[in-house]
């Protein structure tokens, strides 16, 4: 028997699929995670219903893992009774954090293929930095540059090229607040 469309407009508006209920029913859950992984200052921070920091507590207090996850579900299942709106400012906070993340992991990479180009390429790959940085030390950026490459050839521990790191995270770090304070004048 062919059922043509009409015939299931009179049904009623049977909801979201048992599939998207278990996709927010684990949004909920790794957020709860996500929760219970911060640190007690940061959670402060955040606007939550008090039963829910009160769960977060308990699943903290628990160390055996299948208890711990058990608690975790509770803990969801509690969040899940708020609704969305309760776990906005909460989403927000995770998900700048997650953003700040990337942003200074992507300085830091951008720090270490600086110190990589001023090793293999010395005072061509200075120079420009000096310029950005002119409050840079030079000669203790050269002798640096000099005892790492030494180092590297010796196949010995990187102290100097951890310390040329510091340094450039130093500059960089300098840098960063001379911009927000031009940014505040």
């Amino acid at each position: 028997m062919m059922h043509r469309s009409d015939d299931f407009d009179d049904l009623p508006d049977a909801g979201p699929s048992r599939s998207q209920r278990r996709r927010e029913a684990l949004a909920v859950f790794d957020l709860g995670e996500q929760l219970v992984a911060l640190p007690p200052s940061r959670l402060a921070a955040i606007a939550l219903p008090d039963d829910v920091r009160a769960e977060i507590a308990n699943v903290r207090r628990i160390d055996a893992h299948v208890a711990r996850k058990r608690q975790l579900g509770f803990l969801a299942k509690l969040m899940r009774r708020h609704g969305d709106e309760a776990f906005a400012a909460a989403r927000a906070a995770l998900g700048n954090d997650r953003a700040q993340q990337h942003r200074e992991a992507a300085g830091l990479h951008r720090l270490e293929s600086l110190r990589e180009r001023l090793l293999a390429e010395g005072d061509g790959a200075l120079e420009p930095l000096l310029d950005a940085h002119p409050q840079a030390d030079r000669q203790h950026l050269r002798a640096l540059i000099r005892q790492a490459r030494s180092e590297r050839a010796r196949q010995t521990p990187g102290h100097a090229s951890r310390a040329l790191f510091r340094a450039l995270r130093e500059l960089d770090g300098a840098a960063d607040a001379d911009a927000r304070n031009d940014t505040a004048d």
